[in-house]
């Protein structure tokens, strides 16, 4: 274990030498890369220092032991011992953690995808919510929150809505949102105080970059139209709205929101490069990955992810049985305790897989 970190030392050394060369650093794009690199090898680079450097007095210190006769000394020496093993119980704990391999897609902007699922205008109401929620998430993070299209209910629900969250770290933090999410409670519209279970399907993709993605121009079949749904004088004025059909595979992507027919072919275009690359990544695993496999589609009320419960202010991921009262924070957009909780069973679990030797 101890030759394969000391690889990942001498990498770091390598690449903050690079640094001082002039050569890279009168290259704006070798600089960014080094740097780049630097960033992600220098933690494990630091903890395996940390952690040889712990073994090294482990071992000294039990050298010691062997030879100390003095009874005050080795009491000493044993407390010392028993800290200096849980030190590296610790550290070496870390440095699984930390090499685990990272989801290449964590640093991407995420396109997200909400439907209402049963429970008709209701779950399109919770539609809505779930968007809010979102949103609010997206300015605690300092993330940028760009609408895609929307198809409104005479309500203010969504039958389905779709926007791109950017900013550092979005897709590490919005993936594990796939899936199905129940809610329970009494509809504005119920006269008798009765409950109801409602559902929304929530499906999370990465951004997806030009050059991954070939798409042919004779693949595709562009239609206009006039935007519908709120949205004042504009609306039915022009054929501003875009619908991109992709021939080969039948997907469709529609486009609505903004005032520019350009403006909205480039974020058409940049949903069906997300699913086009999905779809993609699909038949090269020969199966929906771990993450893709939490976006079910039905929409059925058994099926969920995460129970959102009014009457008992509760909401529970069903994934890893965490129960938190304080439905009103999260709708606000305060979903960090969630999310924490949910990467660290996630690592856990892939730690599981990894070789430790």
């Amino acid at each position: 274990m101890l030759d394969k970190l000391i690889v990942f030392e001498k990498k770091y050394e390598e690449l903050s030498s690079r640094l001082c060369d002039p050569a890279i650093a009168a290259s704006a794009e070798k600089f960014t890369q080094t740097m780049k690199e630097l960033k992600e090898i220098e933690p494990i680079a630091l903890a395996s220092r940390d952690y040889r450097s712990c073994c090294t007095q482990l071992a000294e210190a039990k050298e010691m032991r062997e030879r100390e006769k003095d009874t005050e000394l080795l009491e000493m020496i044993e407390e010392e011992i028993r800290e200096l093993e849980q030190k590296e119980q610790s550290l070496s704990e870390n440095l699984r953690l930390l090499l685990v391999p990272k989801d290449p897609n964590d640093d991407r902007n995420v396109i997200v995808e909400i439907r209402g699922g049963a429970g008709g205008e209701e779950a399109a109401l919770f539609a809505a919510v779930l968007y809010r929620m979102y949103s609010m998430y997206a300015v605690r993070q300092g993330w940028s929150c760009e609408m895609i299209s929307a198809n409104e209910t005479e309500l203010g629900g969504f039958k389905e809505v779709s926007f791109m969250l950017g900013g550092s770290g979005a897709y590490s933090r919005m993936k594990y949102e796939s899936g199905v999410h129940r809610v329970q409670r009494v509809p504005d519209t119920e006269t008798q105080g009765r409950i109801h279970t409602s559902t929304v399907t929530v499906a999370v993709l990465p951004e997806a970059e030009d050059v991954e993605v070939d798409i042919l121009p004779t693949d595709l079949k562009i239609d206009t139209f006039r935007s519908s749904g709120a949205g004042g004088q504009h609306i039915n004025k022009t054929e501003s709205a875009i619908r991109i059909t992709h021939l080969p595979t039948g997907l469709v992507v529609e486009c609505q929101d903004e005032r520019s027919q350009y403006k909205n072919k480039d974020k058409a275009m940049k949903v069906l490069r997300s699913r086009l690359l999905e779809t993609e990544r699909e038949k090269q695993h020969g199966e929906v990955s771990r993450q893709r496999r939490l976006q079910v589609g039905t929409g059925d009320r058994s099926e969920r992810i995460r129970t959102y419960n009014y009457p008992q202010g509760r909401v529970t991921d069903h994934r890893i049985g965490l129960t938190l009262y304080k439905i009103d924070d999260i709708l606000n957009g305060d979903l960090d305790e969630i999310v924490d909780a949910l990467t660290t069973a996630d690592r856990a679990e892939r730690m599981k897989n990894e070789e430790w030797s």
